[in-house]
């Protein structure tokens, strides 16, 4: 727990915090109902897209650019991370959600503002996709597209095999998501961007389907990217930290040194 004693862990939580930020605020305005111009799937989808590519790009070398509690969940298990880490992480997440969706509710005439883009799947904000699918079809739409999202997180910064920026790679899996999860949900695969604009408008109908479906999409993909690929478990973890079925086995200890200096030779 030292971690949390240094400038760095609070300069990544504060990151965390206006990232996602950030993140709800471009992505819930696309959604807005502007008399002139109603949004459209794909230009909800660009939007998401986008902002979570700026997001990631802002924050990915401070803190990881988690930006969504199901991430911060996965990388958790998967010992990429404290429990400290992850538990701060999602505090400001949360808390970036709210400020992100308030601060977009204040600048908004209030006959545009409408629902704020929160996600349901019973009553569905766009009209011209409304669907009458299940609670739990909701739940499962949200755990696969949080699934393959994950996946993408990881594959994406996995230090062993990418150096580069993952902003590209997770934008496109974002935008994915949309372009498929509209039309059932309205796409959230984050819990942090479902949570904000339901404090602001006080609803909270379904919402337990914006928990359940990314977080159990989290923990799958986290099981399975893990165990699949066998990435080492950080050195700064106990092993069993988080959740491995099949932890990677330690690499073999290096030979000895050997001098090359001969024998009563002068250097």
């Amino acid at each position: 727990m030292c971690e949390v004693l240094s400038v760095t862990f609070y300069r990544a939580v504060f990151t965390e915090f206006l990232a996602t930020s950030i993140y709800v605020f471009f992505g819930l305005g696309s959604v807005l109902r502007w008399p002139s111009a109603l949004p459209t799937i794909l230009q909800i989808s660009i939007t998401f897209n986008l902002a979570a590519a700026t997001v990631v790009q802002i924050a990915w070398h401070v803190s990881g650019a988690h930006v969504n509690p199901a991430v911060t969940m996965a990388f958790l298990l998967g010992s990429h991370i404290s429990l400290g880490r992850a538990a701060c992480y999602m505090v400001a997440q949360l808390a970036g959600g709210i400020a992100g969706a308030a601060t977009l509710y204040g600048v908004t005439p209030a006959e545009v503002q409408g629902s704020l883009g929160i996600n349901t799947s019973l009553c569905h904000p766009f009209p011209q996709v409304r669907s009458n699918i299940t609670s739990g079809q909701a739940v499962a739409v949200e755990l696969i597209l949080t699934f393959q999202l994950v996946l993408c997180y990881f594959a994406s910064t996995d230090r062993h095999r990418n150096a580069n920026s993952p902003a590209i790679s997770i934008g496109i899996s974002v935008a994915l998501g949309h372009l498929i999860g509209i039309y059932f949900t309205g796409c959230s695969m984050n819990p942090a961007r479902s949570f904000g604009p339901a404090v602001i408008v006080n609803k909270f109908t379904v919402h337990w389907i914006f928990w359940v479906g990314p977080m159990t999409g989290a923990i799958l993909a986290s099981v399975i990217y893990n165990d699949c690929h066998a990435l080492p478990i950080s050195p700064d973890l106990p092993v069993g930290w988080g959740l491995r079925l099949c932890p990677s086995p330690a690499p073999p200890p290096l030979p000895p040194a050997h001098s090359s200096t001969v024998p009563g030779s002068r250097v």
